[in-house]
């Protein structure tokens, strides 16, 4: 039983589709959920599609963004090529989950057949009501979808999800939940594999009854080349797909240019905004600050700092100077953070020989140094694999 309440997605309501619907279910129910949330996780194969990077242990969103730029920046290494971003959107993902295909992708990684049951019989039958204010509905019984609130809807979508892998190793699919980016890695103008993985996940999203949002679906196109070439946009059951020349990908706002200009000034404005509560709060100023404005300052600092230049990073740190005048102390700098950064998630990555990272970090024969990736352009010099690397050597 659940009763679902509206949840806006953001301050202006103009539609039905700017609410969230959320599920509020029993306590005792979200506990039992973690423990085979748990169970689930400990029992799932090692060949589980590397690049889903929710639900995993020692995957974050920051592994997802460093990723996906160096896979993008190591192919713009080469000459006459550039790269296609198709960000996808789902229209309710969540509640479009089909119990007996979900039962039968869980059977195909491995799981007990008591715990397939039980999943099914937990998606099925389900009875809910919608509550707006003082006002309840009429309850319904439901038999697809996996409620959004519960503990095991991402794990379980995620899972769902699994067998959408790109087939073509000029192009890949990173996935976080439900949030999908196809990456095409375009040579000399022959986009036929990325549109044949575009054209294959349209029709993976039919076979399992999961609807492409066409409209909140975007395209950013990353193209060095001097004599750049229209591109034909993408097309999704005969729609355009936007182009756009930024997109916020997992909490980082990448660019056409793969510059931090845009992510620096909507960081700068949001932490900005937050030094209101910072001058009221002056009994928690310092605690205040590592939660509220260093945690924005320093969002998946290791994969957009150092290629930051000198004027953001300058924007960037009177922000960190600003808190300072109103604390009355001093507080870590940006530059320190991103180094302590670095090695502590590169640490992670040497350690864990499943990362798909885990490659980029291999010793010389001496065994006391890292070998260096090499590059052409100071984009990919200055990622995070490279300064990673550096420190290691350096340290």
């Amino acid at each position: 039983m659940a009763t679902i309440v509206p949840v806006p997605k953001s301050s202006t309501i103009s539609s039905l589709n700017d609410w969230r619907p959320v599920a509020l279910t029993p306590i005792v129910s979200k506990c039992f959920e973690k423990l085979v949330r748990d169970f689930i996780c400990s029992a799932l194969p090692d060949s589980l599609d590397p690049l889903q990077f929710a639900y995993r242990h020692n995957r974050t969103t920051d592994d997802a963004t460093a990723l996906t730029l160096h896979t993008a920046l190591s192919h713009l290494e080469k000459r006459d090529t550039y790269v296609r971003m198709l960000f996808v959107d789902y229209s309710s993902a969540f509640n479009t989950i089909v119990p007996s295909k979900l039962d039968r992708k869980l059977q195909d990684l491995g799981l007990s057949s008591s715990l397939c049951s039980w999943i099914l019989s937990f998606l099925s039958d389900r009875c809910q009501v919608v509550r707006l204010g003082s006002i309840t509905s009429s309850p319904i019984t439901l038999n697809t979808g996996a409620p959004q609130g519960c503990v095991l809807s991402p794990l379980l979508y995620s899972l769902y999800t699994y067998d959408c892998t790109a087939t073509n190793s000029s192009n890949i699919i990173v996935k976080f939940a439900d949030d999908t980016t196809v990456v095409g890695l375009i040579t000399n103008g022959d986009e036929t594999a990325y549109r044949e993985v575009v054209s294959a996940l349209t029709h993976w999203c039919q076979d399992n009854h999961l609807t492409l949002n066409v409209a909140k679906t975007k395209e950013l196109i990353v193209d060095f080349r001097r004599c750049r070439e229209v591109h034909t946009p993408i097309t999704i059951n005969g729609a355009a797909v936007e182009r756009v020349s930024s997109f916020r990908f997992l909490g980082v706002h990448l660019a056409e240019d793969l510059t931090w200009s845009v992510h620096t000034n909507k960081t700068v404005k949001k932490a900005q905004q937050r030094l209101f509560f910072l001058r009221r709060l002056k009994r928690f100023l310092r605690t205040f600050y590592h939660c509220a404005i260093e945690s924005i300052l320093t969002g998946c600092i290791t994969t957009w700092y150092g290629n930051s230049t000198a004027y953001n990073c300058k924007a960037l740190q009177r922000v960190v100077r600003c808190s300072e005048r109103i604390i009355g102390g001093e507080l870590p700098s940006l530059q320190d953070i991103y180094r302590k950064r670095c090695l502590r998630k590169a640490g992670r990555i040497i350690k864990d020989s499943s990362h798909p990272s885990h490659k980029l970090f291999r010793l010389l024969p001496s065994g006391r140094r890292f070998c260096s990736i090499r590059s052409r352009t100071s984009r990919l010099r200055d990622s995070f694999f490279h300064q990673a690397i550096r420190l290691l050597n350096t340290s």
